[in-house]
């Protein structure tokens, strides 16, 4: 597996649309175990793969949760998921709020409102179809990581005023390490 190079915004790929996946390949599993390595090392629990340079409809997430009673960060259990095609089917109208971040938009957050529940469909690692009802915190990170296969990051959801905010914060983070 390789640890690969993270896209940032503002490059033009992350606006991109990416394109459906024809089958589930060999070839298509080692960009996704990549993924996850990528996903790992950065720390993160969601990867889209223009994340990574391919556009293509693929992403992997891992809430790497802990164990119920345990605080120690060293026992988070990695539980990864691999979603190829992902479609929304419903969405709840009950609204959620997180404050999320992104591997894309390093070192910043904000909160969103997306639907608490959603009922989605996909491919998993060896090709067989899912369809489910998710909800919490699992659906708001596959709506966010669905979103970069349509070209939307988590900071297009605010208004133009925090996101320019976000922006001009993640620019001077940039200017101070450079």
């Amino acid at each position: 597996m390789a640890i690969l190079p993270i896209i940032e915004t503002p490059d033009p790929l992350l606006k991109q649309v990416s394109q459906p996946v024809d089958a589930v390949t060999d070839e298509l599993r080692v960009l996704m175990d990549d993924m996850l390595e990528t996903m790992y090392a950065a720390p993160g629990i969601g990867l889209a793969a223009v994340q990574v340079g391919h556009p293509v409809r693929a992403l992997v997430i891992d809430l790497q949760e802990l164990p119920e009673g345990e605080e120690d960060d060293e026992k988070r259990v990695r539980n990864p998921m691999y979603f190829v095609n992902p479609e929304i089917l419903e969405t709840s109208e009950e609204m959620t709020s997180y404050n999320e971040g992104c591997l894309s938009v390093p070192e910043q957050y904000a909160d969103v409102k997306r639907p608490s529940t959603i009922t989605a469909r996909w491919l998993d690692y060896d090709g067989k179809p899912h369809e489910r009802e998710i909800g919490g915190f699992l659906a708001t990170v596959l709506q966010h990581e669905m979103d970069h296969l349509e070209g939307v990051l988590f900071i297009d959801h605010l208004s133009k005023l925090k996101r320019d905010m976000v922006l001009k914060k993640l620019t001077k983070m940039r200017r101070l390490a450079a």
